[in-house]
């Protein structure tokens, strides 16, 4: 019994002497940890060589206006084989972008859906990491509809002295002044179809149309084909025929998703803290968004393979709200079906009808 004790007691110590030897060497232990990291992440000179011959889509913003540790303001990323291409530029964009370890400056355009300010807000953010990383001299392309030169503008506008100044500082090799902010590429969808092709290609095709976010008027939703694998992006709307058309057969529909019923709850606590105005937004905002139970509908009806939700509304800080949120879409649409957080990762593999979901691999 007492050489037990003696044993227990010398374990004891040699633990204390590695904990104190530990907590004394913490600085180049994680200085040697952070070595390990920062060389996982920028090991491959083009992140998007070892991803599968595919369409992968990222949530870089899985959120709305509402501050959320989860969900940052919206943002798809969208990796077509090896072609990298950003939907909405929301609050948070560009970090995210970088902490899924795709390279920014491999954005070859950016897709605006409307310009709601949880759209755009990280716009100015998202041009530069752009411009630096692929010392571009040529400016970023954006695609939106009407209304894009002036947003476009005064971003352009604003950033202009930060220009002048990494210009300045790195040199016009890292930081060519011309290829500075982003080149409007505005388009216009016809009355009678209420879709227009942006790109067509053998392999990739991008369709922009028409959805129903009034009073925000143009707003779009898009229609992302890559050889045989396809993707719905449907924008702020509320429920939409033209979503549930371009819908058809497509093996990822990304859906914006607001409850009433607990957006309502917060309409009742701002009330009662005397701030109507706040309690009023939380009403108005009900009707020109889409519940999970109408996403789940078109889901259904479209016979779309997987379906994701973004743009959530309201934030859903525990686990046990999601069935609240939900209410009975899991049982309207019965295929496979996430709530989307920053960071999500899907990855449709061509020649495959397999949907794969998890974290970036």
């Amino acid at each position: 019994m007492q050489r037990r004790a003696k044993t227990v007691l010398w374990i004891g110590v040699l633990l204390a002497v590695a904990a104190a030897a530990a907590w004394w060497q913490r600085a180049p232990i994680t200085v040697a940890l952070m070595t390990r990291q920062v060389n996982a992440m920028t090991a491959a000179a083009d992140p998007l060589a070892a991803l599968p011959d595919g369409l992968h889509v990222g949530l870089c913003g899985a959120g709305s206006p509402f501050p959320d540790d989860q969900r940052s303001g919206p943002c798809t990323a969208v990796v077509a084989g090896r072609r990298l291409f950003i939907f909405d530029a929301g609050s948070g964009a560009g970090r995210n972008i970088a902490r899924m370890r795709l390279n920014a400056g491999q954005i070859e355009a950016l897709f605006l859906t409307h310009y709601h300010s949880d759209h755009i807000d990280g716009l100015g953010e998202l041009m530069l990491q752009r411009w630096i990383q692929r010392t571009s001299k040529e400016p970023l392309p954006v695609h939106g509809p009407a209304g894009l030169e002036k947003v476009l503008e005064g971003f352009n506008d604003a950033y202009t002295l930060d220009k002048g100044y990494r210009t300045a500082h790195h040199g016009a090799a890292v930081a060519p002044s011309e290829g500075f902010g982003g080149t409007p590429r505005t388009f216009e969808l016809p009355a009678a179809t209420g879709r227009k092709v942006l790109l067509a290609e053998p392999d990739l095709e991008i369709v922009a149309f028409a959805v129903d976010h009034g009073p925000v008027h143009p707003a779009v939703g898009y229609r992302i084909r890559y050889k045989d694998r396809s993707l719905v992006i449907s924008g702020d709307t509320r429920k939409s025929a033209a979503v549930a058309r371009e819908s058809q057969g497509v093996d990822l529909l990304l859906h914006e998703a607001l409850s009433p019923q607990l957006l309502a709850i917060l309409g009742q606590g701002f009330s009662q803290a005397g701030r109507p105005s706040l309690a009023k937004v939380m009403h108005d905002v009900v009707n020109y968004h889409t519940t999970p139970e109408e996403a789940a509908e078109i889901a259904r009806a479209a016979g779309v393979k997987a379906l994701v939700f973004n743009h959530i509304v309201p934030p859903l800080p525990l686990s046990g709200l999601d069935p609240a949120f939900l209410q009975r879409a899991a049982t309207i649409y019965t295929g496979p079906l996430r709530i989307g957080v920053d960071g999500d990762w899907i990855t449709l593999a061509a020649g495959s009808t397999s949907v794969g979901m998890g974290k970036r691999p």
